[in-house]
């Protein structure tokens, strides 16, 4: 790996705390639907969870954007971390009820989707005012890895947690995750808007949509990712097959092993500096996580279930690289935040409403065909956005005019910063 944006404090501090949070979110993301699924044992229930989430995720993440743009991001981001560990408290109050109920675990997958989409943007448009621009690939590569770490271990155990334990357990964990991840969150640096931000709006939305659909490079990440986690992320499912198979006990282990792929893939990560045609490696990359889905449906066992799940999970990391690293070198700071709103949408919604997607046609058609029916329609879906994206697909960062307009605006910025630090250590400050 590349370990270089290692050396930024900041960053460091980020990539410790979102390894933590994300182990305890993913052990609470076993936990919601095990525990629906406990308590009515309807396919149906656990789906309409994609639903509850579904718009509170879409306002504030667009809102977060916004917010992103014109406040500082970190105080953001400390905010909304300090509600989510709230939020897992709740979660916990109600599992040690003599009677759990049914309503707080929809409202606490409400508030979650709320606060992730709040926080999310200022998250996602921090990383390029923390590291140099031509590190922005490697950190986006560990990311990706703090990502994995929590969403192997986190899973792997919430679903022990929950199926030999019991569900308060797992809620305890998520909420001393946050209690820890927000005591490294509140050590950042401040980072403040321009003096002349946008203020929070819907103009100032509008402004960052109208932007974003028009360069058709970044519609085509935004539209590929969607169709490739609406068809085809069936986690609503991963219970049922889980039973299907005989291997309740692996449930945690079936949400897991696609972060063993995508881990796999940021470790040697190194090569991505190489690839210059990110449009069309995003393309190819969603196509294969279609078709590991699709083969994840066919599974005749565990063991072939885990490494088709494994194979998606890897092109599924590869597609989200080459869509971070278009967004991070081509998009200007001023509108970074606005654009990660749209961004957490494009890969939050798809993954929501496949739940409800995957319940419904697992009720309509049965679980296998549920499965892999989606793998299938992602494969065409992203063909035929490929045919009708041509500048998608084409996008290079070596010609494009955005990449090198970014590459300008970095190189301007980080003189200026050189300059003033230069002025700060002149001896008549030090005198």
């Amino acid at each position: 790996m590349d370990l270089r944006p290692l050396r930024q404090r900041d960053f460091r501090l980020l990539i410790f705390s979102g390894t933590i949070t994300m182990f305890g979110s993913y052990i609470t993301m076993v936990a919601i639907p095990f525990h629906i699924m406990e308590l009515t044992g309807s396919y149906l229930a656990v789906g309409v969870v994609g639903v509850i989430e579904i718009v509170p995720m879409v306002v504030c993440g667009l809102w977060g954007g916004a917010l992103a743009d014109a406040m500082d991001r970190r105080r953001v981001i400390v905010w909304c971390e300090g509600g989510m560990a709230a939020v897992a408290a709740i979660l916990l109050v109600n599992a040690l009820l003599p009677e759990p109920m049914l309503w707080p675990l929809y409202l606490g997958a409400g508030a979650i989707a709320a606060l992730d989409g709040l926080q999310r943007p200022s998250l996602n448009a921090l990383i390029p005012r923390l590291v140099e621009r031509d590190e922005i690939p490697a950190a986006n590569a560990l990311q990706g890895m703090r990502w994995q770490i929590g969403s192997i271990a986190g899973p792997t155990l919430g679903g022990l947690l929950v199926t030999q334990v019991g569900m308060s357990p797992a809620y305890a964990i998520d909420a001393a995750t946050f209690v820890v991840s927000l005591a490294l969150l509140v050590s950042l640096r401040p980072s403040p808007a321009a003096k002349d931000a946008s203020r929070p709006s819907v103009k100032a939305i509008l402004e960052g949509a109208r932007y974003a659909f028009g360069r058709q490079e970044l519609l085509g990440t935004y539209v590929v990712d969607i169709a490739a986690m609406l068809l085809a992320m069936p986690l609503a499912l991963y219970p049922f097959l889980a039973d299907r198979l005989e291997s309740e006990w692996a449930l945690g282990m079936m949400y897991a092993a696609t972060s063993v792929g995508a881990l796999l893939v940021s470790l040697t990560s190194g090569w991505i500096r190489h690839v210059h045609r990110h449009g069309l490696a995003v393309a190819v990359a969603a196509g294969v996580w279609g078709l590991g889905i699709a083969g994840l449906g066919l599974a005749p066992n565990l063991l072939i279930a885990l490494a088709c799940l494994v194979v998606a999970g890897a092109a599924d990391m590869v597609s989200g690289l080459f869509r971070q690293t278009i967004w991070n070198q081509t998009i200007p700071d001023h509108l970074r935040g606005r654009l990660a709103g749209i961004e957490l949408l494009s890969f939050s919604i798809g993954p929501t409403l496949a739940q409800m997607r995957s319940g419904g046609m697992a009720a309509a058609i049965g679980l296998r065909g549920a499965i892999v029916s989606g793998g299938l329609m992602c494969v065409g879906a992203v063909g035929l956005l490929a045919a009708v994206l041509p500048r998608f697909v084409t996008y290079d960062d070596r010609t494009s005019p955005h990449a090198v307009a970014g590459a300008v605006a970095a190189e301007g910025s980080a003189a200026t910063e050189g300059s003033a630090v230069g002025k700060r250590n002149s001896p008549s400050d030090v005198g």
